[in-house]
């Protein structure tokens, strides 16, 4: 299978690379070297120059490519916006769409895919940080912020960098089969589907973000005791502070209220549990510290999008 992977100028590296390592792992492990042909192709000839100043050599270009192609990626970039308003660029993706096995994008590569009108009407992933800005841009597309990838079709998006890996291991799933890429994910130290699947920017995350010890001490807490009384006084009372000034330098840290944290980190903690048990609503709810099942899934809506019914219907295992 010919895996071609369209890079250009201020490409993001792992874009193209960490895809690729996952491809010719699992060639390695099937013991068939060519069970997979990673091509780079570029909107230019010689040597590209990645976001990270490393250089990148390309295969061919997208004037002289030649021969079939099984999957087509394109990868992402800082400066992506350059490369969605080349009228060539899109001509040429359409014509490959319609002839390839597949074909997706990295990252923000989905914004070049989006310029062409391939996007329209489907169910589409991207970077966590670009998600509204594509939405916004190309409201056709379906954007699911919190995906880490998604499959629609011969379509496969997936979230920022290092997820294009996690998107790569789902393609091998699907030719090949769970053994094969659960070789390759414990081979890469990768998982095979990430705890929480499909969250990009989980309360986890978050809450490394922040600067102050005792914001961060407070974050913890809250994703460790997610059925304890999580209040404002509560939680101001354990950083110390007054209730207006933990208020004020929580937002100032993190960004976001407390209010606001507490409740995603208890529906994200709900989505995983979702994905993964068959509990009912009202034991989902009183898991994750909800007295009321009914403020449980009206808060789950607001957070996915989706109702708890709908998020299981398309991701449970």
């Amino acid at each position: 299978m010919r895996i071609a992977i369209l890079a250009f100028p201020r490409v993001q590296l792992l874009d193209v690379v960490g895809p690729a390592d996952v491809f010719s792992e699992a060639s390695r492990q099937l013991g068939k070297p060519r069970a997979y042909q990673v091509q780079v192709i570029g909107t230019e000839a010689g040597m590209l120059k990645s976001s990270s100043g490393l250089r990148l050599a390309v295969d061919a270009t997208i004037a002289t490519q030649r021969g079939a192609i099984d999957t087509l990626l394109v990868a992402g970039s800082p400066d992506i916006a350059d490369m969605a308003s080349d009228a060539q660029l899109q001509e040429w993706l359409r014509r490959q769409s319609r002839s390839v096995r597949r074909y997706g994008s990295v990252c923000t590569g989905a914004f070049v895919l989006a310029a062409t009108g391939l996007l329209d009407g489907k169910r589409v992933a991207t970077h966590w940080n670009a998600a509204e800005r594509l939405a916004a841009a190309y409201p056709r597309a379906c954007v699911e912020a919190d995906a880490i990838y998604v499959k629609d079709g011969k379509l496969f998006t997936s979230a920022g960098v290092t997820a294009g890996m996690d998107l790569a291991l789902a393609m091998v799933e699907e030719d090949h089969g769970r053994e094969l890429a659960l070789r390759v994910a414990r081979e890469m130290v990768m998982f095979l589907k990430r705890p929480g699947g499909q969250s990009q920017f989980s309360a986890h995350l978050a809450a490394q973000t922040s600067e102050r010890s005792s914001v961060r001490a407070v974050q913890d807490h809250v994703l460790a005791n997610l059925k304890d009384d999580l209040s404002v006084p509560v939680l101001a009372s354990r950083a110390g502070m007054s209730e207006r000034n933990f208020a004020r330098i929580f937002r100032s840290e993190t960004g976001t209220t407390p209010a606001e944290f507490v409740e995603k980190a208890r529906i994200d903690a709900a989505r995983r549990l979702a994905e993964e048990s068959d509990l009912p609503a009202k034991r989902l709810a009183d898991a994750v510290g909800y007295a009321n099942v009914d403020g449980f899934r009206r808060a789950f809506g607001r957070r996915l999008g989706v109702s708890l019914v709908a998020y299981r219907s398309r991701f449970a295992r």
